[in-house]
């Protein structure tokens, strides 16, 4: 049975409840620093990051942060984590594809969600979305939390 961190759980109900990329984003950069910076955590990161981005119209940014994400994830078992992780790399190579001739021939934003098979996985993430409030509003522009505040706070004196 796998252990799954708390940060990942709330990761992965914020990306599939809320779509909320920004708060994927924070939440999975804490467990990514604590864990040592997997490449798998960072992989998910620029999933989350690359849809923030499209849904912005920042097109370049979400083309660049959605190679970076599948260049990292694929060199992972497709059911890592708990989830379908080959499922979710053919989608972004799909949505890569799509990106990459964006200009010629544009298309609408769309989400992504993250399909899970792992039952303890299914539990926690159901459970913690109970009691894991959605932010409202959510972040739509680039901008720091308090944790990255007090990081560079600390990192001036």
């Amino acid at each position: 049975m796998m252990n799954y961190e708390p940060l990942y759980v709330d990761f992965l109900v914020y990306f599939n409840r809320d779509q909320d990329y920004f708060e994927c984003h924070e939440v999975l950069e804490e467990l990514w620093l604590k864990k040592g910076r997997p490449p798998i955590y960072k992989g998910l990161l620029q999933v989350a990051v690359a849809l923030f981005h499209f849904r912005n119209n920042n097109i370049h940014g979400a083309r660049k942060m959605m190679a970076g994400a599948a260049a990292k994830l694929a060199d992972y078992p497709g059911d890592s984590l708990g989830i379908r992780l080959d499922q979710l790399l053919t989608e972004l190579n799909t949505y890569l594809s799509l990106l990459k001739s964006y200009e010629e021939k544009p298309f609408p934003y769309y989400d992504l969600t993250i399909e899970m098979w792992d039952a303890e996985l299914i539990r926690l993430v159901q459970e913690r979305s109970a009691s894991l409030p959605p932010n409202i509003p959510q972040r739509r522009k680039p901008e720091r939390g308090d944790k990255h505040k007090a990081r560079d706070q600390a990192a001036h004196k």
